[in-house]
């Protein structure tokens, strides 16, 4: 969406903040994620966060990073945040050790063009675009583009702006069956991301907001590498290398004629005789 065009739902209302347990994630992990999930989890709340996402990238020969995506309910999330959170979950992944190799946990916000996971999200940001990618195909399609309409039950309702055809412009997604969903980054998120953080008194630069988001032909580019340092707030605390267990080595099996004494091999043909007593 250009600057100049309109929003597609300008008078949305815009919920307040939903605990973790009223509004629990639809779109889940599998696998190791999903276990380090159901550890972090907990412990967020205990802090009173909540847990957007876990994604575990890299190869563990070359070192493994673990993401730890976390915000407050009201979708903020400062660096003193990330900060809490890493010293928080780092003793506590250390005992539960879902993770076999050496990894760097690495704790950040959800940032602008952020994740959505919930059905709070889907209403929260109703009106703006998003990109979809689905676990489970709808209608034969699996990649979907269009702006939030906002939630229906466990549904996001979409209109959809990559239609073919006569493919329907709105659908209705079951968002229990999206693989990813995320923002698309413009100049309405941006500052719309912006005034919701000044609104909760989070705004990482209040007296800059007005001065690096004015209307005067500022790109959705400009204005993201001018937030983006303080929007996307990742802590980084690397793990401690797992000592690496080396298989045995495999027991020689004796040859055969091998005698079953370590000293030295008598010589002649008589080696394996008993010695004759001396007289």
């Amino acid at each position: 969406m250009s600057a100049e065009e309109p929003r597609i739902t300008d008078d949305l209302p815009v919920p307040g903040p939903v605990a973790a347990e009223a509004d629990p994630r639809l779109i889940v992990e599998t696998g190791v994620a999903a276990r380090v999930a159901a550890i972090a989890g907990p412990v967020l709340e205990g802090l009173g966060y909540r847990l957007v996402r876990v994604r575990i990238s890299g190869s563990q020969a070359g070192g493994s990073t673990l993401q730890i995506m976390a915000e407050r309910p009201d979708g903020t999330f400062t660096i003193a945040d990330c900060e809490a959170t890493s010293r928080a979950l780092s003793p506590v992944l250390d005992v539960e050790d879902p993770i076999v190799a050496a990894y760097n946990l690495e704790i950040s916000s959800p940032g602008i063009d952020r994740p959505l996971v919930r059905v709070g999200d889907f209403a929260r940001w109703a009106g703006y675009e998003a990109k979809i990618e689905m676990a489970v195909a709808q209608a034969g399609r699996k990649r979907f583009r269009g702006f939030v309409l906002g939630a229906e039950g466990t549904g996001a309702r979409i209109r959809r702006t990559d239609i073919k055809g006569d493919e329907p412009a709105e659908i209705l997604l079951p968002i229990e069956e999206i693989g990813e969903a995320r923002l698309v980054l413009t100049d309405d998120l941006i500052r719309e991301a912006l005034r919701r953080a000044k609104a909760a008194g989070r705004a990482p630069d209040d007296d800059d907001e007005d001065a690096e988001f004015d209307e005067d032909g500022e790109t959705a580019e400009d204005a993201t590498e001018a937030a983006a340092d303080d929007t996307d707030l990742v802590i980084v605390r690397p793990g401690t290398p797992r000592p690496v267990r080396a298989d045995p080595a495999p027991k020689k099996k004796p040859s055969p004629g091998t005698p079953y004494s370590r000293g030295p091999k008598p010589k002649g043909p008589g080696r394996y005789a008993k010695p004759k007593p001396s007289r």
